[in-house]
This record gives C-alpha cells, structure tokens and sequence, in this order.
C-alpha cells in the first residue's frame, strides 16, 4: 500500500467520538448523513450494491464496523480483523468515513451518531426482524432517535452463507450434523421456543463466587532462591458462580430468585448487587465462620495461561441455625417457582437437609455439582435423588461412577437411572456433548467452537440455558444445539466478565444455521 493511500484511508477511519463531532459539523454545513452498520467480513457484491444504494441517500455514507470481540457470527468469525476489515470498507470510494464500534449492546452506535438515514441491507433486514424485533418495535425510538430507517432493495448475499458453505471452518462432523439438524428446526423454529421462556420462573440455589483475574507477566527466576517472580499489570473482578449463573438465566426469563450466601465479615455485597441484573431478586444469607467466597486467580496478560489460585473460603457445611432459616426460606418460597436450579461447588451451601428440601418441595429441579481443587473431589452429583436434569463435564462424571476408562455413554445412562434422573447431559470439551433422554437414548451434538479465549465459566452458562430449555419442554436435540452454541459464545469471554445474552446467542445460531 502506497503512503499516500495509507494516509487517505487513516483519515477515513475515525474514532467514535471524533466521528460524531464529524458528523455533528457536516449536518450543520446541510449534509445528510448515512450510516450503514455491519461486520464486513467479505466485500461481495451484495455489500457493494447495499452500500451504493445507502449513498444515493444522502451526502455523506459512513459505515460503522463491529469489533472482534463482538461479532457474532459463527465459528471462526471474523475471518478478518476489524482493522482489515475497516480498512477494506474505508477502501471503497462510495465511503466516506469508517468507525470501529462495540456493538455489546446492538445500535447503540446509532443513538450516538445520530445520522439522518439508517441504512440496512436485505440480509441485515432479516436478522433484524428475527434477532432484534424487540429493538425495531419497543426501543426504535430509544436507538434510532429521527433517524429515518432505509432497506436497500435488489439480490442478497449472506457472508454467513458463503463462509459456511464454501470456506473450511467446520470440522466434517459438524458441517454434516448442521446440514441434519437444519433440515428438522429452523431459525425460526428455536427462536420461538428460546422466546417463551420469558415467562418461567426461576429459583436458583447456590455458591456465589467472586473470581478475580490478576493479569502479570513473567520477569524470570529469582537470584535467590527457587522462585519465579512476576510483575502485577492490572486485574479484573467479576460475579462468578451462582451470581453469574443469575445473569446468564436473566436474560431468558424476566422471573429469577437468586439464594445464595455471603461472608458478613468481608466486602462482596455492594459489588454483587452492582452485578446483579435488574430481574434478578437476590436473598442472601450470610455465615460468621467464613469471607465470602473470593477466587483469585493469576494470569501471564500475553499468554492468557492461568498461573496458579488462590480460594478465600470456608468449605464446611453451614452452622445450624443458618441452615435452618434457609430451610424455612425455601419452605416458603420453593413451590412458587416452575424450575429450581441448584449450583453446587460443594462450598458449604447445599448441605444434606437443604438438599432434601430441594428434592421434596420443587416442582422439578436441575443440579449441576462442581468437583474441584476445593472441595477436594468429595462433591460428588449421586447425592441428589430424581431431579429433572443433571449437567456434568466428563471428568465429573467418571469421577462419580469411579471409572476413567469405561465408554462415556455408558456411564451417562449409568449415572441418569441410577439418581432416577430425566435428562442428563455431559459436556466432553473439544468432543462437543452427549444427552440422553427419558427414553435413555443418546444425542451427540458436535463442537461449534474454534476460538477458545477462557472455559472458566463456560459449563456454568451451558447449564443456565439448557435447564430452562428442558422445563419448557424442548426437545433433547434442539436442548443439546442451543447448549453447544451457548458454550462455543462462553469460551470467548473471559472468565465470567459478562453474561451470554439471548440476542447473541440468536445471532450466532442464526449464522451457522446459514
């Protein structure tokens, strides 16, 4: 590239603020502005006849890109950096300026340029009548403001449909079992179903954790003695645990209780709430013998590789008089709800009275139980008897049949009638998942991941959405999708720094579906 087209394109790309103080002036000066908003991973035909069409709109065209981390497309997706991605679209003659924008929550890029014409393409059109409808009908006027919304006519091309069908992003066991599974549910179809959920009522029981990320980088050995020393860069806290668990189940169903317990002689409770979503009615309890639990965990910043741990916590069965105003709680509350879901990290919570009440006053409940460093492997999921649907990983479930080396089905449909479960699924990392139904039939469903950035975190938004899922009756292959699907977003966030959303998930569903 010549130095005079990189300064050309440099002056194209502006950054959000300078953006809107750009286009603030040329409204003034009488311009009428544009805007077109999208990914931009590929400059087919159908970008070039949308993007035309948008500037015979108005004077000036700008074109807003989604960041990375932000996309939501599918497997592999970006197959560009939005830095090529914005250089490719700032590129085009028709364009006069381009923008990097986070797109976490949809448009509201919009609602901060505030151009006179919104301008969408066909393919675009119909993630948003499908995706977004809540936005076009209720929020129109919260994000688009004056903004006169155009549809550009003329043929359409998904970048979706190309990159899936003509690029190599899919192993063959997933392109095979998505050309299957699209042939028996439509987009449409799974939107329908994930939309009802909204009216189920959630209680949810379990640990709440506070994991903090304490990014360092290497400086090398210490000279006196055996010691690897690393310099502190920056950390991160978020709502982990059964807190994180309440944001992924808030973003389905408007109705969410939140138990949980807290330390009452540390900090947390501020933070917390702060993180909570605003459907989410927190009840907290809180023991004297222990901190709220705090998991830090130190992280080389250029390798994203977990160093070591450390747990702030007390794992021991809470006291009994704690225990029992709990008790007396659930007692109360329990037969309210249509689903209950039990978050157990085997951390103190859940101890075996709790447990018998969650057993015998749910309509139905969920378990997931959690073998780890800290409960030193004795949380073991065959304490609970008949609930609804049990979530595992494959290293938690053959620690609970006490067998590494026996076929993974066999164990799942052991585990499922031996605790008179309904459903059950584990989660086999790049090996995708298996399900099994009441019938005792197998489902597999494949990986739909390729960018794994942090699976902290991942099992816990998997087990969010498929318990609601299978309440509402969904089917166990429709039930095993959504959670996969689920867990490949999960993967590419960082710890529990944020929920998976409805809207994203959908978005991704909508493009592998292509």
């Amino acid at each position: 590239m010549s130095s005079q087209m990189e300064h050309k394109l440099k002056n194209k790309i502006l950054l959000l603020d300078d953006l809107a103080r750009k286009v603030e002036a040329l409204k003034q000066e009488g311009k009428a502005v544009v805007q077109s908003h999208g990914v931009f991973d590929l400059i087919h035909p159908g970008v070039i006849k949308h993007l035309n069409a948008a500037k015979k709109q108005g004077d000036i065209l700008i074109v807003t890109v989604i960041k990375d981390e932000d996309v939501r497309r599918g497997p592999g997706r970006p197959i560009f950096s939005e830095k090529l991605r914005a250089e490719n679209v700032a590129s085009l003659s028709q364009v006069d300026y381009v923008c990097i924008v986070d797109d976490d929550i949809p448009f509201d890029c919009v609602k901060i340029i505030n151009p006179d014409v919104f301008a969408k393409g066909q393919s675009q059109k119909e993630r948003h009548e499908k995706i977004h409808k809540k936005i076009f009908e209720e929020e129109k006027d919260l994000y688009f403001g004056k903004s006169r919304i155009y549809e550009t006519d003329g043929f359409s091309f998904s970048a979706s449909y190309i990159i899936n069908n003509f690029l190599d992003i899919y192993p063959e066991e997933t392109r095979g079992y998505l050309k299957s599974f699209s042939k028996q549910y439509s987009f449409n179809d799974i939107a329908e179903r994930l939309n009802k959920l909204k009216d189920l009522k959630v209680l949810l029981i379990g640990d709440g954790i506070i994991d903090e990320y304490h990014y360092c980088t290497a400086l090398g050995k210490s000279a006196k003695s055996h010691l690897v020393v690393s310099k502190y860069i920056t950390h991160e806290v978020f709502a982990g645990g059964a807190f994180a668990i309440a944001n992924h189940i808030a973003g389905l169903c408007d109705s969410v209780k939140l138990v949980t317990l807290l330390g009452s002689q540390s900090w947390g409770e501020d933070f917390v709430l702060k993180s909570l979503k605003q459907n989410i009615d927190a009840k907290f309890f809180y023991r004297d013998d222990g901190p709220t639990i705090v998991k830090k965990r130190y992280v080389d910043q250029y390798l994203n590789q977990k160093i070591f741990e450390v747990n702030y916590l007390n794992n021991s069965y809470i006291d009994g008089e704690r225990e029992e105003d709990i008790i007396r709680y659930l007692k109360s509350e329990i037969a309210g709800y249509d689903l209950v879901l039990v978050s157990d990290f085997g951390h103190g919570l859940i101890t075996n009275k709790i447990k018998k009440i969650i057993e015998g006053s749910s309509k139905r409940y969920a378990v997931n139980t959690q073998t780890n460093a800290a409960n030193a492997g004795y949380n073991m999921i065959t304490k609970y008897s008949s609930p609804y649907f049990v979530c595992l990983d494959e290293p938690e479930i053959r620690l609970a049949a006490q067998d590494r080396y026996e076929n993974i089905e066999n164990i799942a449909r052991k585990i499922k009638n031996d605790m008179g479960a309904e459903y059950l699924i584990v989660t086999l990392g790049k090996k995708g998942s298996i399900g099994i139904n009441k019938e005792n039939e197998i489902n597999r469903t494949p990986i739909f991941s390729t960018k794994v950035i942090d699976t902290i975190g991942a099992g816990d938004a998997f087990f969010a959405f498929t318990a609601p899922c299978f309440a509402s009756g969904l089917p166990l292959d429709m039930v095993s999708f959504i959670g996969n699907a689920v867990g490949a977003l999960a993967v590419q966030i960082v710890g529990n720094k944020k929920p998976v959303e409805k809207h994203e998930l959908l978005e991704f569903i909508h493009a592998i579906l292509k």
